[in-house]
């Protein structure tokens, strides 16, 4: 596909990537506003962040101000064509940055006040609120303006709601207060970590791909992987889990590596729908893959109140086993239908590609700052610092003022979108705070699961992926760490297990259908159907469906509260679990298997990965015995008359 084309499709399945292609003054205009946006996060980030209520403002009138610029009303007047600016879309980019700057004018004035408004406050609030919803919708997409306008309907509707739904009413006046005038609504928590956390490893990100760190990920997958059984496939399993650590969009992740390791699978013999659900699978898993994990990460630093370090540390194995899940999977089908890896003409040379492992010292110097101690916002300027000095090693990284200034403004492009969102879920919290309305889903959620937790799970799980299909991680998991995350942990369940369960089922919704706009982006790519490429990648990525259960009945798989012994055992049996749910997935171990040893081997699998001594050690029998029948069958297969001639 054409560079084009892969922008048409990427705007298509990602609506942060439907901007318009500026010109003239308005082009430089969006462009200093971008490097602005990222030199005033940089700024602060060194100096110190500005009061909560200035910091937050500035960030929203940051974005707001650039997506009404950037972003078209409609996908009709999208991104590949037009530059003109309607006179509309200049009023509400003026309206905006008035709106991000009345706190940082009347600080003082509004503080005094202590919550009483003026006309002036009541018409910036409304305006405010008006704002962020139809940013999201251009930038994020309908399904989170939809339910952040519902929450505000509802917090006015209260006394004409049924049954336990009901309450008080608040006033509009009330309503616009708690939105744009305290830190429970828009300028709540989850802005605020976009104005923080979120944003410097978005520019971080950049940083990383103006330096050849993407095209490196594909380089040294291939070297790695590419000769092996099915070696296009395990490129992009190996380089999106690498892309991931760099990227917080699976439709972006399946964009960039996919136009690359697509075609080579399909070239080699996978299946068109095969080859877009490995790579929109692994894509999606990038979210989940420490040490950068997505935007959503950053939020569970604040709400759970824990290091990110132990949020990554937890993440750690249940990751590994998602990738293993897609590598062991897609190995199966590649010796089912017979395929070879790469030639070896097709491989970069090694030494060359050795060579330029110093591109990875800013994700190692992340994970060590990270693990140090330091905090998030450091962690990420040094490594953003790093990155910069890296580039300088190589002359064609090397950046001048031109790609410095571009970096910037790709950095700022990217954090728009996750502005938009964060300031649309501080809605939804902002509303279930003021009306107590979580606290009453949480006990009609309980109600409706009959108190038992695996119904619960299940619900909650259903309620993640509905939330997460068109909508950003980000928002998908503010939404359901807030709603469903207080019914279970009414169950006395670790709180990062609860909040690690819904973040990975908001992120595994991109590829689940109907709604799989990852898949369908793969599917784009690779020219396929996109239903039954979603339905391939649900398949491959079975074990971020498995695995959140297991984590949440038996937290030692997240490296709570366990020995490094214990860990060990774990971790050996879940992989070797995976390989017995991979085998009955695909229907082929060492040779084609049939209805009930597929059973067997997802029975055996499920056992192993459950981490208690007694049920793993029946996987593991269960799994040897298999294993052994396997090897008699194929020796079988091999001395049966006849089997030299068909082979």
């Amino acid at each position: 596909m054409t560079e084009q084309q892969l922008q048409e499709l990427s705007a298509k399945y990602d609506p942060e990537a439907g901007f318009r292609k500026l010109a003239g003054p308005l082009y430089w205009i969006a462009l200093a506003g971008l490097i602005l946006f990222s030199l005033f996060q940089l700024y602060t980030a060194i100096f110190g962040v500005l009061p909560a209520q200035i910091q937050r403002t500035v960030h929203l009138g940051f974005a707001l101000t650039l997506i009404f610029l950037l972003f078209p009303a409609s996908k009709k007047r999208s991104s590949s064509g037009t530059k003109r600016v309607p006179w509309y879309d200049l009023l509400l980019a003026a309206s905006a940055a008035v709106v991000g700057s009345y706190w940082y004018v009347f600080m003082d004035e509004l503080v005094m006040r202590v919550g009483r408004l003026t006309m002036n406050d009541f018409i910036i609030g409304v305006l405010a609120v008006v704002l962020v919803l139809e940013a999201t919708r251009r930038v994020v997409g309908m399904p989170i303006t939809v339910i952040a306008s519902i929450f505000l309907a509802y917090a006015y509707l209260g006394p004409y709601m049924p049954g336990f739904l009901e309450h008080k009413g608040l006033s509009i006046e009330r309503i616009i207060r708690t939105m744009f005038f305290t830190t429970e609504g828009i300028l709540g928590t989850p802005l605020a970590v976009s104005a923080t956390y979120i944003f410097l490893f978005l520019l971080f990100g950049a940083f990383l791909i103006k330096t050849g760190v993407g095209e490196y990920f594909n380089d040294l997958s291939i070297v790695i992987a590419g000769r092996r059984i099915g070696g296009p496939a395990k490129v992009a399993i190996f380089s999106s889990a690498l892309q991931g650590t760099i990227s917080g969009s699976s439709v972006a992740n399946v964009v960039t590596s996919g136009a690359f390791t697509i075609p080579m699978m399909k070239r080699l013999g996978y299946k068109k729908e095969f080859a877009g659900a490995v790579e929109a699978a692994s894509s999606t898993g990038g979210q989940i893959m420490p040490p950068v994990m997505g935007a959503a990460a950053f939020l569970m630093v604040e709400f759970i109140g824990v290091s990110y370090w132990e949020i990554a540390k937890a993440a750690a194995i249940p990751a590994i086993l998602y990738f293993a899940g897609i590598w062991i999977m897609t190995h199966f089908e590649a010796k089912r239908i017979g395929l070879r890896g790469l030639e070896k003409h097709e491989i970069p040379d090694k030494k060359e590609v050795l060579k330029k492992l110093y591109l990875l010292i800013p994700i190692v110097v992340v994970v060590f700052l990270l693990m140090s101690g330091m905090s998030i916002t450091k962690a990420a300027l040094w490594s953003i610092v790093s990155a910069v000095l890296v580039g300088m090693i190589n002359k064609e990284t090397r950046m001048g003022p031109k790609q410095l200034a571009e970096t910037l403004a790709d950095g700022a492009r990217s954090a728009l979108g996750v502005a938009a969102a964060t300031a649309a879920a501080g809605i939804i919290v902002g509303v279930v705070t003021v009306t107590g309305v979580g606290l009453k889903l949480a006990n009609g959620l309980l109600e409706l699961s009959g108190g038992y937790l695996i119904p619960t799970l299940v619900l909650t799980m259903i309620a993640s992926l509905v939330l997460g299909m068109g909508s950003p991680t980000t928002a998908n998991y503010v939404i359901t760490s807030t709603i469903a995350a207080p019914a279970l942990l009414m169950f006395s369940v670790p709180e990062l297990s609860v909040h690690m369960f819904v973040f990975y089922f908001g992120i595994i919704a991109d590829i689940t259908p109907p709604v799989a706009l990852a898949a369908f982006a793969a599917a784009g790519v690779a020219g396929a159907e996109p239903i039954r490429t979603g339905v391939i990648s649900a398949k491959l990525a079975i074990a971020a469906f498995i695995i959140p259960y297991v984590f949440v009945i038996s937290p030692e798989l997240m490296l709570i509260d366990t020995s490094w012994g214990e860990a060990a055992w774990v971790i050996f049996t879940a992989f070797v679990g995976m390989i017995a749910i991979g085998a009955g997935m695909i229907g082929y171990w060492m040779r084609k298997l049939n209805l009930i040893e597929r059973a067997g081997a997802l029975a055996a699998g499920l056992l192993l990965i459950y981490p208690d001594g007694i049920w793993s050690g029946i996987g593991l029998a269960a799994f040897a015995g298999m294993l052994g029948l396997q090897y008699y069958l194929m020796n079988k297969d091999k001395r049966a008359p006849g089997a030299a001639a068909t082979m």
